[in-house]
């Protein structure tokens, strides 16, 4: 059965105190869940986070993170350096990352394998724009992302990897595909995954909605069969918020 993944990306969002804060907030929140629960604060508070929930059921989780060992990269995280601190989840591929910092699909192809070799599980993001969208040119623009950066791999990589499916004109926007719109793409996205490794494959990888998913829509969008949780952006910044949609299951 695959797993029910709801992960909170805190983008560039709380200075340590407010860290803390929110982490004591979702402490008070956490309870049983079928669900694997994630946040991915910022890289400065991720040793102070994972101190914090190294005795609860949410893993602190990396927003991003080099495909370089170590060596002239100023600024850059490696993924033993994101291991030292207890990290042993990565997020990939952001549309942010591909907007704001002109990351591709071969550098993100370089990122997985790094992240792979240093044996930490990938959550891979890839989605179309507006225009995309509007011209229905999106299901072959979320299919190259994928077989860019992805279709390298051999099967049993896959066992480390979950999907992000994000319509990049539904975040921060206000806007959301509908649910109707997510178990499609999610349906195109396993067929994708099926055609190059097999059904088997495809049934076992989890593919998480990230697109504006809120408290008033997660029960709606997680009851479809092919979407199996969400990457949360500003919803994940209020624990009750947050575990609402966890609960949403």
């Amino acid at each position: 059965m695959r797993k029910q993944i709801v992960a909170g990306n805190w983008k560039m969002n709380n200075d340590l105190s407010q860290t803390e804060t929110l982490i004591t907030a979702l402490k008070a929140q956490n309870k049983t869940t079928n669900a694997e629960v994630m946040i991915a604060p910022a890289a400065t508070n991720l040793w102070q986070a994972y101190n914090s929930l190294r005795d609860f059921n949410i893993e602190v989780i990396a927003q991003n993170m080099h495909y370089a060992e170590s060596g002239a990269y100023t600024g850059e995280i490696s993924a033993s350096m994101l291991k030292s601190v207890g990290v042993k989840t990565v997020i990939l591929g952001h549309s942010e990352r591909r907007a704001y910092f002109n990351e591709t699909d071969e550098t993100l192809a370089k990122k997985v394998d790094a992240a792979l070799t240093n044996n930490m599980r990938v959550i891979f993001c890839f989605g179309e724009e507006l225009a995309d969208r509007k011209s229905n040119n999106q299901e072959h623009v979320v299919e190259n992302q994928i077989k860019n950066a992805l279709f390298h791999l051999d099967a049993d990589a896959f066992k480390n990897i979950v999907l992000a499916y994000e319509p990049v004109w539904a975040i921060g926007t206000g806007e959301t595909a509908s649910p109707e719109q997510a178990q499609d793409m999610h349906a195109f996205i396993r067929k994708t995954l099926a055609n190059k490794y097999g059904n088997d494959l495809a049934n076992s990888v989890s593919i998480l909605y990230g697109g504006s998913c809120k408290p008033n829509n997660a029960k709606e969008i997680f009851s479809k069969p092919d979407v199996d949780g969400g990457l949360i952006g500003g919803a994940a910044l209020k624990a009750d918020d947050f575990f609402a949609i966890v609960n949403a299951f």
